[in-house]
């Protein structure tokens, strides 16, 4: 009733070959490089030289070579940075926490609770 298929199907590679294939703590290390990448160029636009270091320190370790920093300005207000930094600090925590990277994740639950500290203390200065 039916023929047998006697080719092969589209969609099989041919043995993977000129397809690059990651594993899943490759495909984290990357993203996770990324989210401190962008959470370090906020906190070198805040000034913050600290803890722009121990970010970049990260990123070496992760990337292999260090981060390229910039002095490229968004001039974004100071409220508006610490809440990028604040959301860019939880992104980088949660795939810390997949990967079980306990040095990153401490650093960036730091970063979340530093810049969480920073936006109470610009509210408490705007309602005076």
């Amino acid at each position: 009733m039916y023929e047998p298929i006697r080719t092969k199907s589209v969609h099989t590679m041919a043995d993977g070959a000129g397809f690059p294939h990651r594993t899943r703590d490759e495909e984290l290390d990357i993203q996770l490089a990324g989210h401190l990448s962008a959470l370090l160029a906020v906190t070198d636009e805040l000034g913050l030289e600290e803890p722009a270091e121990r970010i970049a320190a990260q990123i070496a370790r992760l990337r292999g070579t260090p981060p390229v920093r910039h002095a490229g300005l968004s001039g974004a207000g100071t409220d508006a940075l610490h809440r990028r930094a604040h959301s860019l600090a939880g992104r980088a925590l949660v795939v810390a926490a997949s990967r079980a990277d306990t040095t990153v994740a401490v650093l960036a639950a730091g970063r979340m609770d530093a810049h969480a500290a920073a936006l109470d203390e610009l509210r408490l200065v705007g309602a005076h």
